[in-house]
């Protein structure tokens, strides 16, 4: 794989994705604006209905199988027979070998504070406790800092319109699979449904994001077992507390040469 290429990436000419809108600027002079496209995705395990999504409509098998994927509904072990999309109602079904039934999980909803109003179903937060995360992996301060100015320097749908945010899988210090989407929740669970479905190895993987380190983004990041998260913003108490009892290294505040590492301290080659 040749050096600075992605195995995925933001389309920024995929003109399905933004629509032209024309306002006025502080001068009150007129202005042509690129803006986000929001559709609805419902996806469907099986027979069942699961959720309903918003989304900016670029990769829904991905996101689909993603969800499902960090919501416990789907398993590692489990084989997809087929994965059908129909782009004029907006609905995905994902259907496996395994029977499946989740009226019992889907009553036990978390709305966690991710934009554009995340979820998390069941008994996940129990769960993820239980994890610990035994990777050997280190970052430098240097890479950190190489790492989100590769980031920032990438053509993104961030540049030509915002109102998105990014995550990115780095290997070796090198971006690798980057996906945006109007919540960052759904760009991480379109992160792990191509790294599902192409079998990409995650325990030597890095992750980062450009949202706030909460509880959920730790909680994604724990079930794909990647060892090292990273973000420009903030924390959450929650998200510093899952990422401290399940072992994962948690940088925020991630700007320029300077970063706080709250979690995970050993990871850090000083």
């Amino acid at each position: 794989m040749r050096k600075n290429k992605y195995l995925i990436s933001p389309n920024i000419n995929n003109n399905a994705l933004t629509v032209n809108v024309r306002g006025i600027d502080q001068h009150n002079n007129p202005v042509d604006n690129k803006i986000i496209q929001e559709r609805a995705l419902t996806i469907f395990l099986n027979n069942q209905e699961i959720v309903t999504l918003m989304s900016i409509g670029d990769y829904p098998k991905y996101l689909s199988v993603g969800y499902l994927l960090n919501q416990n509904m789907l398993k590692l072990t489990d084989r997809i027979k087929s994965i059908e999309y129909d782009s004029d109602i907006g609905v995905i079904v994902v259907r496996t070998n395994r029977k499946t039934n989740y009226e019992t999980i889907l009553r036990k909803k978390i709305t966690t504070s991710g934009c554009a109003q995340g979820t998390v179903f069941g008994d996940i937060y129990e769960e993820i406790q239980k994890r610990k995360i035994k990777s050997r992996l280190k970052i430098s301060p240097k890479s950190i800092y190489e790492i989100s100015k590769k980031i920032n320097l990438t053509p993104s749908l961030y540049l030509e319109a915002g109102a998105v945010h990014g995550c990115v899988i780095i290997k070796n210090d090198r971006p690798i699979i980057y996906m945006e989407d109007v919540g960052r929740h759904n760009a991480v669970d379109k992160i792990t449904g191509y790294m599902f479905l192409n079998k990409i190895k995650t325990s030597d993987k890095i992750f980062y994001t450009t949202g706030r380190l909460t509880s959920e983004m730790v909680i994604k990041t724990v079930k794909m077992s990647i060892p090292i998260l990273i973000s420009r913003s903030g924390f959450t108490s929650w998200g510093v507390d899952l990422a401290v009892k399940t072992n994962l290294t948690l940088i925020g505040r991630a700007k320029g040469k300077k970063y706080i590492v709250l979690s995970g301290m050993h990871r850090i080659k000083l």
